[in-house]
């Protein structure tokens, strides 16, 4: 279906006069103060490096003469209190202030032995800022370290293999050498950062502000080496995506709007196609979003120390658009605000999970790039992404947001907008409008690919963490459970519709069909290859069963491509027999087909060792 530039234009003026003609003042002005408390808490948490949570937890009875106080006045979970408190958790007898002795004694709990724990990483924390404020920092600090992290399936293993450490005089003199010159696994100079010639992969040490944020410490003394933390993952995913929430509300609500009371009939009436209007209506609310990522992106690069850019917006776009396409979808099906309500806290959740749960690892493993917020880390440390990297994080994304635009579109129709149908008969009614022949079947199966990869993608970021057994078998089951459902569910909807004669042989033509359509579009997910995700147990057991990446020759990949396409036929027509009686026995056969599924993937991982 065209797009006439003018007749968006002109919805899209029609939209903002009608929205900004309905928005009082007092509503303005909350959502307003609601946007900058936002931004504010977001942007507390950039330049403080975080939120003290543990403020004051532990108390510590220290004298304000003791040379112990200063380090536990600066400590945020540690407060002074005077000597003779009974109820501190740590007490320091200091007899002679100008004595560094002191006796430490805890109180006999549980608690007393973290707060130990903690008055002695303060105390460490105070000396080593003593420390950086002498003014020989070679006497100071006279071995330094820097890590440099390489992959678990590197052969790559020198003289440190934990980190890849690099040890060196603090100097350069003749008995030392350059600091951080030592040859040790993938050997760079001190402080250096970003990724080695051998391809280790640094870890960021930002100066200034924004410096806690983007985790750990990998250069300097042996004592302030800290691994990466994941806060930047968090705060990036609070500071893009929340902003948003309060742009999906609006266009939820419009959509929803239209539909109350016939509202948009007129539209429908109009010499206006669903696409023109659709795309004009949205138009507004994605130049919002666009304009809000992009001010965010700027704040967050300001804080950064000037890196990022242009690609943290390209970045975080398409996620903006799956959260427009899947309200537009949500608003379309659901019956009442209180159900759109509904939808557009489980989009918010569940695009939240998918871009924070992979950036956990940013810099740590390709599965930081099943989310684009991991692009949006490695723009704000200066690093290069390829095309290849950007494709792979925000192709399912843009793919997505097409796949639900146009399923929305096909009911933004009068027999779909203004009755009260059920949101899973709404479902199947999207789907049902798609078909008007039976290979439009394996259109839909092929369409569904993307929603598959990126469940599968988000089952790798969270499986990834387990026993590697138990993960493998974990995400097994979720490939055959996602993978069966996409598959059959165009054709349940065909045969619930009556789009479709509900016999034995047009079901095995309809499975055939959509197994055959869902392996030509499954091709697609070689694109794993390019960030390496294939290396990991995970990545290989998810994509390697369908053929993806093996090493065994022509003649055994052909057979090993061609195994892929049967079971997705037979598994696809043992389900469709089943989806010609009703949901029940669509759902019999279903489970029957996943178990079929999970039992030929399992064989294969285990014979591809």
């Amino acid at each position: 279906m065209s797009l006439s530039p003018r007749k968006l234009l002109r919805v899209a003026r029609w939209e903002v006069s009608r929205a900004t003609g309905t928005l009082d003042r007092k509503t303005a002005l909350l959502g307003a103060v609601a946007l900058l408390l936002t931004l504010g808490v977001a942007a507390g948490g950039l330049l403080a490096g975080g939120v003290a949570l543990d403020e004051d937890i532990y108390s510590v009875a220290v004298s304000p003469d003791s040379p112990y106080h200063d380090p536990v006045a600066a400590s945020t979970p540690l407060e002074p209190v005077p000597v003779g408190s009974p109820a501190a958790d740590v007490y320091v007898d200091d007899p002679d202030p100008s004595d560094r002795a002191a006796s430490v004694s805890v109180a006999d709990t549980r608690k007393g032995e973290a707060a130990l724990s903690t008055f002695r990483a303060a105390v460490e924390g105070y000396n080593t800022r003593l420390l950086r404020a002498e003014a020989n920092q070679s006497a100071a600090f006279p071995v330094g370290v820097t890590l440099t992290y390489v992959e678990r399936a590197s052969e790559r293993i020198g003289a440190s293999a934990v980190g890849g450490a690099v040890v060196g005089a603090g100097d350069t003199d003749d008995a030392g050498g350059a600091a951080g010159s030592g040859g040790g696994a993938g050997g760079r100079d001190a402080g250096g950062e970003g990724t080695d010639g051998d391809g280790a992969l640094g870890v960021p040490d930002f100066g200034g502000a924004a410096g806690p944020l983007f985790g750990g410490q990998p250069t300097g003394s042996p004592a302030e080496i800290a691994p990466p933390f994941p806060f930047s993952s968090l705060v990036l995913a609070f500071a893009f995506l929340v902003p948003m929430n309060f742009v999906i509300q609006a266009y939820g609500s419009t959509i929803l709007n239209e539909r109350i009371n016939r509202r948009g009939e007129l539209l429908l009436v109009a010499p206006l196609s669903k696409a023109d209007i659709v795309a004009g209506k949205t138009l507004p609310y994605a130049a919002v979003a666009l304009a809000a990522t992009t001010v965010i992106a700027g704040g967050v690069s300001v804080a950064s120390g000037g890196n990022g850019g242009l690609l943290s917006v390209a970045a975080v776009f398409p996620i903006a658009l799956v959260f427009l396409a899947a309200t537009f979808v949500g608003a379309m099906f659901a019956r009442s605000f209180k159900e759109l309500t509904f939808v557009t806290v489980t989009v918010s959740v569940a695009l939240t999970t998918y871009a924070f749960v992979p950036a956990i690892f940013a810099t740590v493993t390709p599965i930081a790039l099943i989310s684009p917020l991991t692009l949006v880390v490695r723009d704000l440390q200066g690093e290069a992404v390829s095309i290849g990297e950007y494709l792979f994080s925000t192709g399912p994304f843009y793919l997505v947001a097409g796949t639900l635009f146009a399923m929305g579109t096909g009911v933004y129709r009068e027999e779909d907008m203004f009755t009260q149908r059920a949101v899973p008969l709404k479902f199947l009614d999207a789907l049902a409008v798609r078909l008007h022949r039976p290979r439009d079947v394996a259109l839909l199966s092929a369409l569904s690919i993307p929603f598959v990869f990126v469940a599968e993608l988000l089952a790798v970021a969270l499986l990834f963490a387990l026993p590697q057994a138990a993960a493998v078998v974990g995400l097994l089951v979720v490939v055959a459970v996602v993978e069966e459902v996409a598959k059959g569910v165009a054709v349940f909807a065909g045969f619930h519709e009556s789009r479709f004669e509900a016999d034995l042989p047009t079901a095995l033509k309809l499975g055939a069909l959509s197994g055959a359509g869902f392996f030509v579009a499954e091709k697609a997910t070689a694109v794993v290859q390019i960030v390496g995700l294939g290396s990991l147990p995970l990545g290989e057991a998810a994509f390697a069963t369908s053929g993806v990446g093996a090493d065994i020759g022509v003649l055994g990949g052909l057979v090993l491509l061609a195994l892929p396409l049967v079971l997705h036929v037979v598994t696809a027509a043992v389900a469709a027999v089943g989806a010609t009686r009703g949901v029940r026995s669509w759902g019999v056969t279903l489970a029957v087909a996943m178990a079929i599924h999970f039992a030929y993937d399992l064989t294969v991982v285990s014979a591809l060792g």
